[in-house]
């Protein structure tokens, strides 16, 4: 099973081959570029796309040059190198991807199997496809709660976990983000939530750029509860067996939780288009999207693909009793800013 997220060095693009430049038409070069959010590829080499990307090269003897970061750092890089785009691909997580478009760093491009993807989970314009479905949850040490989670926002409030709670940074990582998303949500608004995140700052450690460097901590008591994802965490617990999900409750007494699927959009003069659009309909094969739980420990993106594999089943478990809402994605692309600059001015010391 895959292991902690870990941001791999931007500055890796030094290293990438001179053929891609920017904004050049493809010239037969056997290679594309993923940007990508962290939390599908393992250092061990047994994550999800670890096996996609051995097998795309072995079916289209294209390689993939990959680059990992934060979701938020990720489209603040493609934006940063628009007139010399280096990237062909990037998945990344809402609001993210929504915040890509809006930049004019997305093409449209409908991959093949896209057709059996939620309209939900894709753009109308065709500019990005879901490749993986995932949800947004907490995690806590098992051992020091003894399998009892907290059931509330409320309860994180507790002086017993001054120091050991942190969450990763809103604006910057994607699930760092979606803390303030459920926090309005469940608390009632903008203004409930900033009250009750300024209150919970007596408990936080601080910021994270990086929610994968949280999971190690918890795993190890470090800390006792952070934030995370259901993918990442539900991957890492063979290796981190002291780490439990859970998914606080707000006012309405119910454990709630969203969809943060990983979104794959072709990149706007991307320098391996035709590579480029083989790999997202390769993403989105029916074997491809069976391993997005057998291999990755995620969800697959398409309405048609059953999993039936052990992860499968306990995914199914994790998420049972667990109400799924729908953010208004428009609105929080649109006031993402706002809502960022509020929560730093609550959360200041």
């Amino acid at each position: 099973m895959p292991r902690p997220r870990t941001i791999l060095p931007l500055a890796a693009l030094l290293a990438l081959p001179l053929t891609a430049c920017g904004g050049t038409a493809d010239t037969g070069a056997k290679e594309l570029t993923v940007y990508s959010a962290d939390g599908l590829k393992a250092e061990d080499g047994s994550g999800f796309y670890d096996k996609v990307f051995k097998d795309f090269t072995k079916k289209t003897g294209i390689k993939v040059d990959y680059v990992e970061g934060g979701s938020g750092e990720i489209v603040q890089r493609l934006a940063r190198e628009k007139s010399n785009t280096k990237a062909d691909v990037v998945v990344t997580l809402p609001p993210f991807v929504q915040q890509a478009d809006g930049k004019g760093l997305l093409t449209a491009y409908r991959p093949e199997g896209s057709d059996k993807v939620a309209e939900g989970d894709k753009d109308p314009s065709g500019k990005w496809t879901s490749v993986a479905n995932n949800y947004f949850c907490f995690i806590y040490n098992s051992k020091e709660l003894k399998h009892s989670p907290p059931k509330t926002w409320k309860d994180l409030l507790d002086a017993g976990f001054k120091g050991k709670l942190q969450y990763s940074t809103p604006g910057v990582a994607g699930d760092g983000t979606a803390v303030l998303i459920k926090a309005m949500h469940d608390l009632g608004g903008k203004e409930p939530a900033m009250a009750y995140l300024k209150d919970l700052q007596k408990n936080n450690v601080g910021p994270s750029k990086s929610t994968g460097q949280l999971a190690p901590k918890v795993d190890k008591g470090e800390l006792v509860v952070a934030n995370g994802d259901v993918q990442m965490n539900f991957a890492n617990m063979k290796t981190m067996p002291n780490q439990g999900i859970f998914f606080p409750a707000g006012d309405s007494g119910k454990p709630t939780t969203f969809a943060l699927p990983y979104a794959a959009g072709l990149v706007n003069n991307a320098p391996h288009t035709e590579n480029a659009k083989k790999f997202l309909d390769h993403l989105l094969t029916e074997q491809v999207q069976r391993e997005v739980s057998a291999v990755g420990g995620g969800f697959s993106a398409r309405t048609d693909v059953k999993a039936t594999d052990p992860n499968a089943a306990s995914l199914a478990r994790i998420m049972k009793g667990v109400e799924i809402f729908r953010p208004d994605w428009a609105d929080i692309d649109r006031n993402l800013t706002s809502y960022v600059a509020a929560w730093k001015e609550a959360t200041r010391s």
